[in-house]
């Protein structure tokens, strides 16, 4: 009996203490994990243009089926909730992120006869053209950073006139852009007062970067 009395202190001394610092460590640490697994998910659907199964998805991203499809739930409502631009299209369970409907009719407009410009290139423009005035950094947080390279070629061809505002350049389409791709300015301004209120929302909202 003596020897159990004994080790019973060093039993105790080797039992470890969650302190409620320990507790918070581990909770930041999960989060910031999850906030990562969220952005792969998000750089996948990006850069893929396509829809991809969740098996790709698993393969591409090292993520679990559960956490994965949690993921997915939670982007297809961040997207559904604040940009009238990108969605998370979820068809037989593959996934894409795209362009809203309402805006497809614009990205045909662009491909029709032109080769010249990328798909990822023909939806930053579509953001450009329904979001103008818009700033330049609003428009990588939506589309990403390969966005620069798209602004800066819409720019050298015209299409694209940039002012200076701060640390950042504020976006608008040009005389050339509408005679490029033969749109009347009428069918772009019908609806800038409607517009107005999303465009705010964006900038007040924007996506994290992909």
């Amino acid at each position: 009996m003596e020897e159990e009395i004994n080790q019973s202190p060093e039993i105790a001394s080797a039992t470890p203490v969650i302190t409620r610092s320990t507790a918070e460590d581990i909770e930041n640490e999960f989060e910031e994990n999850e906030t990562q697994s969220q952005e792969k998910v998000e750089a996948a659907l990006f850069i893929s243009g396509k829809f991809l199964t969740l098996e790709e998805l698993m393969r591409l991203t090292d993520i679990n089926p559960i956490m994965l499809k949690e993921i997915l739930h939670r982007l297809e409502k961040k997207y559904g909730a604040i940009s009238n631009v990108l969605r998370i299209v979820n068809r037989n369970n593959s996934y894409k992120m795209d362009i809203t409907e309402k805006y497809h009719y614009l990205i045909n407009r662009l491909a029709t006869g032109n080769t010249e410009f990328t798909k990822a290139e023909q939806e930053t423009l579509a953001v450009i053209a329904y979001k103008q005035p818009i700033k330049q950094s609003v428009v990588i947080k939506i589309r990403g950073n390969k966005s620069y390279d798209h602004i800066k070629k819409f720019r050298e061809l015209g299409l694209v006139i940039a002012k200076k505002d701060g640390h950042t350049n504020i976006l608008n389409l040009s005389e050339e852009f509408y005679e490029y791709f033969n749109v009347h300015k009428k069918e772009k301004t019908d609806n800038l007062e409607e517009k107005t209120e999303d465009k705010k929302e964006i900038e007040e909202n924007p996506v994290e970067e992909k």
